[in-house]
């Protein structure tokens, strides 16, 4: 490697060339030392740069200037939040913070540390009070209580009517922040988090997730992305004491098996032979098939990966096959 130019923007690289050696790399103008040492992590790195490019280009061109966010003190909308910044630039980012009865405190302080850290724009409006309204009401209507789902949903849409409005009243473009492990297997809501125009990570498993949001810190050479976000069990905290992993596998096997199923086009007995029980490779599977109706309707996904939701992998929405078919070509 001689010298480069970053990667995912639009410069001018001038190299001068002594009998194969760099002698002089010039940046638009701006002297560069000749082949900079590559990041602990450069496929992440690139990976970060991937993303700020695409919203950039995908805000713009869609006529917009600034973003809104929803910052649940999680790492998903930490690292989206880290893009639309780098992307857009601070003053065109508004984070918002939306904490239900079953927030917990740490979640609220690592959504303001992560806004301070980054200078974006917070606001924080509680969801208490339109949460209770909504319960009352749908109660009367229904003679009963919503049931366990539907209430966690009702939590999540409100939060997406909140969004929505500010992205209204602002001008600015609603950023989804869930990501593709979510997007997957449906873990999402449809009409709550899922609203917005663009799914920045919705291309990156959750385990990329991290691995990107790290490098989103060792690129800023500081602690963007408070260190207790990385640390503490994802949850979507719309119930008392909830974590994924009580409806989802760990994700590193979530992950692998999505890897094998969606990119890989591995067959069922296949990503079992890798060494995943039979019934959780079914059951991710059973998952994946059905959640393509939620997945129709989801935001646009930039694509990071060989195979992403959207234009690159349609299947029909309604369908009804099995994933015990002995056959890849009727896999379909």
């Amino acid at each position: 490697m001689l010298a480069r130019a970053p990667l995912f923007e639009e410069v001018v690289l001038t190299v001068d060339l002594d009998g194969g050696r760099p002698v002089l790399a010039r940046l638009d103008g701006r002297t560069l030392p000749a082949g900079p040492p590559a990041p602990a992590d450069a496929e992440a790195d690139e990976l970060f740069q991937a993303l700020v490019l695409g919203v950039r280009d995908y805000v713009r061109k869609c006529g917009f200037r600034s973003a809104v966010i929803g910052l649940s003190g999680g790492i998903d909308s930490a690292l989206t939040a880290c893009v639309a910044a780098a992307a857009l630039g601070q003053e065109h980012v508004l984070g918002v913070g939306m904490p239900s009865r079953y927030s917990s405190s740490h979640s609220r302080e690592d959504a303001r540390a992560l806004a301070a850290a980054l200078g974006v724009a917070y606001q924080e409006i509680p969801i208490e009070p339109m949460h209770a309204a909504f319960l009352a009401q749908l109660e009367q209507a229904q003679g009963r209580p919503l049931g366990d789902l539907a209430e966690q949903n009702v939590q999540a849409r409100i939060r997406g009517q909140i969004l929505m409005a500010l992205s209204n009243d602002t001008g600015g473009l609603v950023l989804s922040t869930g990501n593709k492990s979510e997007l997957a297997v449906g873990y999402c809501t449809l009409y709550g988090d899922m609203a917005g125009g663009l799914a920045v990570i919705g291309d990156l498993p959750k385990g990329l997730v991290y691995r990107v949001s790290r490098a989103a810190n060792a690129r800023a050479g500081r602690e963007l992305i408070p260190e207790r976000t990385f640390t503490k069990p994802p949850s979507a905290e719309l119930k008392p004491g909830q974590v994924d992993q009580d409806s989802l596998p760990p994700y590193d096997v979530l992950d692998d098996i999505l890897l094998a199923y969606l990119e890989e086009r591995r067959t069922l007995d296949e990503i079992v032979a890798r060494g995943h029980p039979a019934e959780t490779v079914r059951r991710v599977l059973k998952l994946v098939i059905g959640s393509e109706y939620k997945r129709r309707q989801a935001a646009p996904v930039l694509k990071v990966s060989e195979k992403a939701f959207g234009e690159g992998r349609r299947l029909p929405i309604a369908q009804r096959f099995s994933h015990e078919c002995r056959d890849p070509g009727k896999m379909t």
